[in-house]
C-alpha cells in the first residue's frame, strides 16, 4: 500500500517516506516491530532506542515524522519520553506502542503530546494502519478512550474562555469540532461537502497555528482554551 498524504511539513515528504523512531528496551520485540514496519515501501525506520533518555536525543538529531514508544523503558519513561520529545520536536507525532491498558496510563501520555495509544497484541496490519494514521494527523485511539478523555480534559478547563481564539478561522474551528467526534478526514469531507485534500489543507493551518503534531493535541489545547466544548463536539 502507498503513503498517506500529512498534514504536516517533516522529513517524510522530502523522503517519499514516512520516518519513524523506534523506542523499546527489549531488543527482540525491537526487531520484530521494524521487521514489519520495513516490509511497507513508504515507511522506514530511522532510528532505535533502548530507552527514553536515548529516543529524546535520537528525536532531537533525526526529526522522525513518527516516534513509536513503550511506555516501560529504562532511565526514562515512555511518558517522561513524550515530554521531552514534544518540546525539542513538536512536529513529531508519538505513537505509544505498550502491553498496558491502564487508564492512568492512557491520560498521562495523552497529557503529554502522544497522538495515539496502541497495544502490542495488535496485528501487523493495524499497527502499519495507526503509523500512517498519526503521521496523517489523525489520532489513534478506542472511541471510549477518547471520550473520556475528551470529558476529563473539559472538565478540567478553565471557565474563562482563554485568548487568541482567533487564531483559527470558523472554518478550521468546524472542522477541529468534527475531527473532536472521532470522524476521519474523509468523513469531516463528506460532512462539510468538501474534498479530503481540503480537510488536509484546513488541518495542516490549525496545527501550524497551533504548534502541534497531532489532532488530539489540537482538540486538548482547543478545549482547555475553551475556544471549543463538549456540546460543541457531540454528535
Amino acid at each position: 500500500m502507498g503513503g498517506v498524504a500529512s498534514p504536516r511539513t517533516m522529513g517524510g515528504e522530502a523522503s517519499g517516506r514516512i520516518r519513524i523512531l523506534l523506542a523499546d528496551d527489549h531488543l527482540v520485540v525491537r526487531e520484530g516491530t521494524r521487521q514489519i514496519i520495513e516490509r511497507e515501501p513508504d515507511l522506514v525506520v530511522v532510528a532505535e532506542a533502548n530507552d527514553g533518555r536515548e529516543a529524546v536525543a535520537l528525536a532531537e538529531k533525526e526529526r522522525p515524522d513518527v516516534a513509536l514508544l513503550d511506555i516501560s523503558m529504562p532511565v526514562m519513561n515512555g511518558i517522561e519520553a513524550t515530554k521531552a520529545i514534544k518540546k525539542v520536536c513538536p512536529r513529531t507525532a508519538v505513537l505509544v506502542f505498550t502491553a498496558y491498558d491502564y487508564d492512568e496510563y492512557v491520560f498521562a501520555i495523552l497529557e503529554a503530546g502522544a497522538a495515539g495509544y496502541l497495544l502490542k497484541n495488535v496485528r501487523g496490519g493495524e499497527l502499519i494502519d495507526a503509523l500512517r494514521r498519526v503521521y496523517a494527523g489523525e489520532s489513534v485511539l478506542h472511541p471510549a478512550i477518547a471520550k473520556k478523555v475528551v470529558s476529563r480534559v473539559a472538565a478540567s478547563a478553565s471557565g474563562e474562555e482563554a485568548p487568541g481564539r482567533e487564531v483559527l478561522t470558523e472554518r478550521e474551528l468546524e472542522v477541529l469540532r468534527l475531527a473532536a467526534q472521532g470522524l476521519s478526514n474523509r468523513q469531516i469531507a463528506e460532512r462539510l461537502v468538501v474534498s479530503p485534500r481540503t480537510v488536509q489543507s484546513h488541518m495542516a493551518n490549525i496545527f501550524g497555528k497551533l504548534q502541534v503534531g497531532s489532532r488530539t493535541e489540537a482538540v486538548t489545547l482547543a478545549l482547555r482554551r475553551r475556544w471549543i466544548s463538549l456540546k460543541d463536539i457531540s454528535p
